[in-house]
């Protein structure tokens, strides 16, 4: 045997590891309609730049005929790094066609080792996720090997992104290395999470649920808040990774590139449309959305959790082609009023921005936290101050602007002066106080509007007094509390101006290790 025949049988077993579990288990995979590991890094990163790192690990366990099993080469997952968009990422790719995606302890290591060249290399880290769980086969080894990923999750929060994408069964333990990550994004009928499968909870506790009720994309995107994005296609979700990161920097040293595209329309023209998108009347909704897409980029708007706690709208946008974060109530909903999952949604969106330099924009019309006994009961003191506790925290440029009302505790919490926002605008119909006018009146004069032969008509006017007097910018903007009240058509010229005195903005915090947010 000589050189060539030696390197001829690399090829063959590197040919066996891209076989994965053989032909007949990827037809399998194929006809669920999903895509093998493989082809699922091809579609998502640029053509010829994948590099495999380990791949003839394999597992240790000779117990249940494991080792050296047919079908097991590269231990059930793909490992390496490529580029997206000619930006480097590390990523790995659980394979379904050996030991159903199953993590072991040789799984996890590969694993584990990838996220560590991944934080050296200050760059983000993508998970395929499609696995059946732990590997009963390998016992306590499997449960360590998920110990070192959930521990690397844990450590490189904060250092650089990371995005897992459930692309099939993520069950047991395996859903908490996603739900540790940045952002989880779904696939529409063939992924779902759940600790305990329909099986367990019904041996249990008698109910009975599928899979997907249990644990699906629309589940996890709209009632648990657990995922940020579900996509009708495997195809859709890989494309949602790549816009992501688009907006958002390689690590938390760096600031996200400017958008490659030029910035449609002159960016000190007026926007007219934004005095007529907001009704005048306090209490009617409108969609903030359109107040979003009016002042930032053309098209450049990515909402994150668009199905979760709808009351508040986050995501990312450019402005002059700068990636900015955006919070904003929502009074199509609530009345955009802040409840338990909106403050969750809000706080841990706001801390992402901080941890890699993505300033805030806050689009701020608040009637105050929801009132109500299962809010009271189920934590609102608690979660809303997560909120507070996030902007507090946040060192990046944070603006806001108050379209319309501001009450109360939450205008507070919402990124006000007192809480760190570097500057704070005002449209001239924004009504900033205590509480809404017809609210104060009941109670300041209650006894003298009971007592008045005409109450309704002196309600009105003591609302009309109330409104004059404190409802208004002027008093805030005299205070301080507002650094300028302006037109909002000229929104968008401030927010532009703005972040550019901030572009260089630094601002230290006393130190201490880490503090405690009332999770």
């Amino acid at each position: 045997m000589d050189i060539y025949d030696k390197i001829n049988e690399l090829y063959d077993k590197r040919r066996q590891v891209e076989l994965g579990g053989g032909d007949e288990r990827i037809a399998k995979q194929h006809a669920k309609g999903k895509m093998t590991a493989r082809e699922r890094i091809d579609y998502l990163v640029d053509e010829g730049s994948f590099v495999e790192l380990n791949p003839f690990i394999e597992t240790q366990t000779a117990d249940f005929s494991m080792n050296g099993t047919s079908g097991g080469k590269g231990e059930g997952v793909v490992t390496g790094y490529a580029t997206i968009n000619g930006n480097p990422v590390y990523l790995f790719a659980q394979d379904f066609t050996v030991f159903g995606g199953a993590l072991g302890a040789m799984h996890g290591k590969k694993i584990a080792a990838v996220m560590d060249l991944a934080a050296k290399s200050k760059v983000p880290f993508i998970g395929l996720n499609d696995s059946g769980g732990a590997r009963i086969q390998e016992g306590v080894s499997s449960l360590d090997g998920y110990g070192h990923v959930f521990y690397r999750n844990s450590i490189y929060s904060g250092v650089i992104p990371q995005i897992s994408v459930i692309m099939g069964p993520s069950a047991g333990g395996a859903v908490y290395s996603p739900a540790i990550t940045d952002f989880v994004i779904m696939v529409e009928e063939t992924s779902q999470m759940f600790i305990t499968g329909p099986k367990v909870i019904e041996a249990v506790t008698g109910e009975k649920i599928t899979s997907e009720d249990l644990g699906g994309a629309y589940i996890h995107n709209s009632k648990s808040g657990n995922a940020h994005l579900k996509a009708a296609t495997e195809e859709e979700a890989l494309d949602a990774v790549k816009k992501l990161l688009s907006y958002i920097p390689p690590n938390f040293e760096s600031k996200a590139k400017p958008s490659s595209y030029e910035t449609k329309g002159i960016e000190e023209e007026l926007r007219p449309d934004l005095t007529d998108l907001i009704p005048f009347d306090s209490v009617r909704p409108y969609d903030v959305k359109s107040v979003i897409e009016d002042v930032v980029d053309e098209d450049s708007f990515f909402e994150i959790h668009p199905d979760f706690a709808k009351n508040i709208v986050v995501g990312f946008a450019r402005i002059k082609g700068e990636s900015v974060g955006l919070v904003c109530n929502q009074p199509k909903y609530m009345a955009g009023g802040l409840d338990i999952d909106s403050s969750d949604k809000a706080a841990r969106f706001i801390r992402f921005c901080d941890c890699f330099n993505i300033p805030i924009i806050t689009f701020e019309d608040v009637t105050g936290f929801f009132p109500g006994v299962k809010q009271e009961h189920g934590g609102i003191i608690r979660h809303g101050a997560k909120i507070l506790y996030a902007y507090s925290e946040a060192t990046v440029p944070k603006i806001t602007v108050i379209t319309r009302k501001a009450y109360g505790g939450a205008y507070v919490a919402l990124n006000s002066k007192s809480i760190g926002a570097d500057l704070v605008y005002a449209w001239p119909n924004a009504e900033i106080a205590v509480m809404g006018p017809e609210g104060a009146v009941n109670i300041i004069y209650a006894k003298e509007i009971a007592e008045s032969d005409h109450p309704e008509k002196l309600r009105q006017e003591k609302i009309n007094d109330y409104r004059e007097k404190f409802a208004n910018p002027y008093v805030a903007a005299g205070l301080g509390m507002v650094d300028d009240v302006i037109d909002p058509r000229e929104t968008r010229i401030k927010l532009i101006q703005a972040l550019e005195m901030l572009r260089n903005k630094q601002e230290e915090r006393p130190h201490k290790k880490h503090g405690n947010i009332p999770l």
